[in-house]
């Protein structure tokens, strides 16, 4: 945790990137640390905005090209992203946010440069990835299987310096057949719904590696429901 003594969430680029309900993810994390009595500090920077380093846990959603590559030019720029992640902060991004982690995406027909965060590479799939996703998250996060939403037009190839978060039983995710990467302390998916609602245990994973603790648990009984329900209505 920072050295505020709290935990310091930090929404990246909310004016560009915040579709399908991502700032939903923000809201869970809090929520979840707010049930464990730990102190959050929600912090929603803009696009003409500097960056801070001191973050504990970094966010960025989903987005249409135009924003997702004037996201990426001023990332960039800023460099703020790079050094809070070299200094241990955790990161997770989703759909256009987790194209631009790696080092190329697409962008209205055109290659644009990614952040080269993770080693990855995205281009445009043969159609339009739409409808539920769904498979096994790797076994080394010990983690349930990953339910979530998904609406994009790419297809993702994962490097050797990342490890896919999913191997997909539903969906299409990266390429059909995984979904996701994750490395260190950073975790990408297509995954909307927003992710960490329907993936409480993801969150909580993100939550540890921000505070290096161990969790106690919470009652999840009512996600739990809904994840029954939608795991079972994409595996019939």
């Amino acid at each position: 945790m920072s050295t505020e003594s709290h935990l310091r969430l930090v929404w990246i680029y909310p004016d560009l990137l915040s579709t399908y309900g991502d700032r939903g993810n923000m809201l869970i994390l809090g929520r979840r640390a707010d049930l464990r009595g730990l102190p959050v500090e929600c912090v929603e920077v803009r696009s003409d905005q500097q960056l801070p380093t001191g973050g504990d846990i970094y966010l960025i959603g989903g987005g249409e090209d135009g924003p997702q590559a004037l996201a990426a030019q001023r990332l960039a720029t800023d460099g703020n992203l790079h050094r809070a992640v070299g200094q241990g902060a955790v990161l997770f991004a989703v759909c256009a946010g987790y194209q631009l982690m790696g080092t190329s995406f697409y962008a209205k027909g055109a290659k644009c440069p990614g952040l080269e965060i993770l080693d990855l590479s995205s281009d445009r799939g043969p159609s339009r990835a739409v409808g539920e996703l769904a498979g096994a998250i790797d076994p080394t996060l010990g983690l349930p299987p990953l339910s979530g939403f998904e609406n994009h037009g790419g297809r993702t190839h994962l490097g050797p310096g990342v490890k896919p978060l999913v191997q997909v039983t539903a969906g299409v995710g990266n390429d059909g057949v995984t979904e996701g990467a994750w490395r260190g302390k950073v975790l990408g998916t297509y995954a909307h719904g927003p992710a960490l609602a329907r993936n409480p245990a993801i969150a909580d994973l993100l939550l540890a590696w921000a505070t290096g603790m161990a969790l106690e648990p919470i009652d999840d009984r009512w996600t739990d429901r809904l994840r029954t329900e939608r795991l079972a209505a994409v595996s019939r």
